[in-house]
């Protein structure tokens, strides 16, 4: 019966690490999307943002990512759903990032605490983009598109009907 439950145990645990996130993007971190950091004032919070880049900014002392923000998977990964969005940010960070690298639409997640905000146009439309300080830029490989077949072909002896 001990064997049991701990081998059920064992079995949980390791189920757990599957879902866990990469050391980089662990921590705590407030609750906060970049819309709702932009109705407001959010400055100082500390948060775990990611999405797919809009395009890439290399500076003089830094690179600022403008990003679609999405939801972040249990991994930490953004979701890849177009119409799922909340709202828009800037994240920078110092060095150079290369932006044949960090290209239009690559997945990207961001910790770091909110430093201010600012006022861009997008089209006629102003709009108030919460600025991260990052800490960690982690870029996802690229998703692949894997086929996944659900019942074989016909084969030749099987005939048709």
């Amino acid at each position: 019966m001990i064997t049991r439950m701990l081998s059920l145990a064992g079995l949980a645990l390791l189920l757990g690490a599957c879902a866990s996130q990469p050391k980089p993007l662990q921590g705590a971190y407030t609750e906060l999307t970049p819309h709702d950091a932009a109705q407001g004032d959010s400055t100082g919070a500390r948060v775990r943002w990611g999405g797919r880049i809009v395009q890439v900014e290399p500076r003089p002392d830094a690179t600022c990512f403008e990003m679609i923000a999405t939801r972040l998977t249990a991994t930490g990964r953004p979701y890849w759903a177009s119409d799922d969005t909340n709202g828009r940010f800037i994240a920078c960070r110092a060095g150079f990032y290369d932006p044949a690298v960090f290209e239009k639409n690559r997945e990207v997640t961001f910790t770091g605490r909110i430093a201010g905000y600012d006022n861009r146009r997008i089209g006629e439309y102003d709009y108030r983009f919460p600025r991260v300080d990052a800490d960690v830029v982690y870029l996802w490989p690229i998703r692949e598109q894997v086929d996944v077949i659900t019942r074989p072909a016909p084969w030749p002896w099987w005939g048709y009907w």
